[in-house]
């Protein structure tokens, strides 16, 4: 018995030897390295989601708190090219959609957990990193730091509206108390654990919309409405434009969480993954679609060309209703600054670990995001007409991950046949959104300018 104990040893050491030669030995330490990290990360430690949390986390994701300036976004565009614009948007970003929930999982006994590992499939992997990595930040570190302002300065609308006679605060320290809300619920460990918070912001989305359309159907067409071009001169209604553009393109940029909304559901080759996650995205959209369109069809039809860029300042009365309506917006943007931080703190504690060698703990995890959200926090206390320049940036970043990235790596992949239905969708998607990269960030640009003309640092 001993020996054949011993037999068995030395077999098994000749053997660890020869695999150590061929360094399979280390490939199979990384494997199970990584696999043990891939359970500790963000993104794919739980894999319990139902559909109908993809259904409101897309929501919490899509629908920000942009919702309220599209009807100044009309006004910039007209009645004909507004329009068209909501509409054409809300179809191909909802086509480019669903072709990242089919591409999920296309090769089979892999998913592509994050949009990275989808580029590197497409592109290679140095190219794809270096394509979608600096893209998809852009969209998310930006849009946490512009609901970083919008939340406090929501939270000082509300204030000013329950107390008007209240001596004056800055929008700093609103800023400040709103980071304090997501110091706290940023150390929630995954996307799952975010989920009453995201139902929450779903919920407040479709409440301030409602509030903001009704409301202004209840006040009435103003007398002295108007529909004509804001500015007097070319160059600047030209320059609106632009700046319109971007207001609706950057509506949709839920594209940058999808694939790590969709990795949280679990998936077999019986259920594959893709038929819960349609199922939500579809229901995401028709709110979506019932919170844009009334808001920015009768904001404009009842206030014209005078709606201020926010449309719950020109409702103004009553009082209660408007600080109602600036409560929900601050919910909503808490769990939206979640959605969005949440495949950051997933790239952020992967590159801790396997590049920095850092061992995941609940100190590594609590410091990193801690430090994220403080620094959202300060960029957005300083900068806080930060909104143009996430429409000068995100030009470059969000109409690529949103209108044609999706499709180029569609046509890389399946290589649909020339002039065929698929192939020239895609690229009239590609097309669109290439325009918008170009334009709407010339736009932004001008209106950074113009804001930084009578800016005050901390004010």
């Amino acid at each position: 018995m001993k020996r054949r104990v011993l037999y068995i040893v030395c077999v098994e050491e000749r053997e660890k030897k020869k695999k150590m030669a061929r360094g399979e030995v280390q490939m199979d330490e990384e494997g199970g390295r990584r696999e043990r990290l891939e359970e500790w990360l963000p993104i794919t430690s739980s894999r319990t989601a139902k559909w109908w949390y993809s259904a409101f986390h897309n929501v919490t994701a899509m629908v920000g708190a942009g919702v309220l300036s599209l009807p100044y976004a009309m006004s910039e565009l007209g009645w004909g090219p507004g329009v068209t614009m909501l509409v054409l948007s809300w179809i191909v970003t909802l086509y480019t959609l669903w072709q990242m929930v089919e591409m999920h999982e296309m090769v089979p006994g892999k998913r592509f957990d994050r949009y990275h590992e989808l580029g590197q499939h497409a592109f290679g992997k140095k190219l794809g990193l270096y394509i979608i990595v600096p893209q998809q930040l852009t969209v998310e570190v930006g849009t946490c730091i512009v609901y970083m302002v919008t939340g406090g300065k929501s939270l000082k609308k509300f204030q000013e509206s329950v107390f008007p006679n209240s001596p004056p605060i800055k929008t700093t320290y609103f800023i400040m108390i709103f980071a304090s809300v997501n110091f706290v619920l940023s150390h929630l460990p995954n996307f799952n654990s975010i989920s009453i918070v995201s139902l929450a912001a779903a919920v407040m989305s479709l409440c301030y919309s409602t509030i903001a359309w009704g409301a202004s159907i209840k006040k009435g067409v103003q007398e002295d409405v108007s529909y004509a071009p804001i500015s007097k001169t070319t160059p600047g209604n030209v320059f609106h434009f632009f700046s319109a553009l971007g207001d609706v393109a950057f509506a949709f940029a839920g594209h940058n969480v999808v694939l790590e909304i969709q990795a949280t559901i679990p998936s077999t080759p019986e259920k594959p993954s893709k038929k819960p996650m349609w199922k939500g995205v579809i229901v995401a959209y028709i709110v979506v679609a019932l919170c844009y369109l009334p808001v920015a069809v009768v904001g404009y039809y009842i206030f014209g060309n005078k709606i201020q860029d926010n449309i719950l300042l020109s409702l103004e009365k009553p009082n209660w209703l408007i600080a109602t309506a600036n409560m929900f917006v601050v919910v909503h943007v808490i769990g939206g600054y979640q959605i969005y931080a949440m495949p950051v703190f997933d790239m952020l504690e992967s590159w801790l670990v396997l590049k920095m060698k850092f061992n995941p703990s609940s100190t590594l995890r609590f410091i990193t995001r801690t430090t994220y959200v403080g620094i959202t926090m300060f960029i957005g206390m300083t900068l806080p007409f930060f909104g143009g320049l996430l429409g000068f940036f995100g030009g470059f970043a969000l109409a690529p991950t949103s209108y044609y990235i999706p499709c180029i790596i569609w046509l890389i992949i399946y290589k649909p046949k020339r002039y065929g239905l698929s192939w020239c969708a895609n690229w009239f998607c590609i097309i669109f959104g290439v325009c918008l990269m170009i334009l709407a960030p010339i736009g932004a640009l001008r209106q950074i300018i113009l804001q930084a003309k009578t800016y005050t640092f901390y004010s």
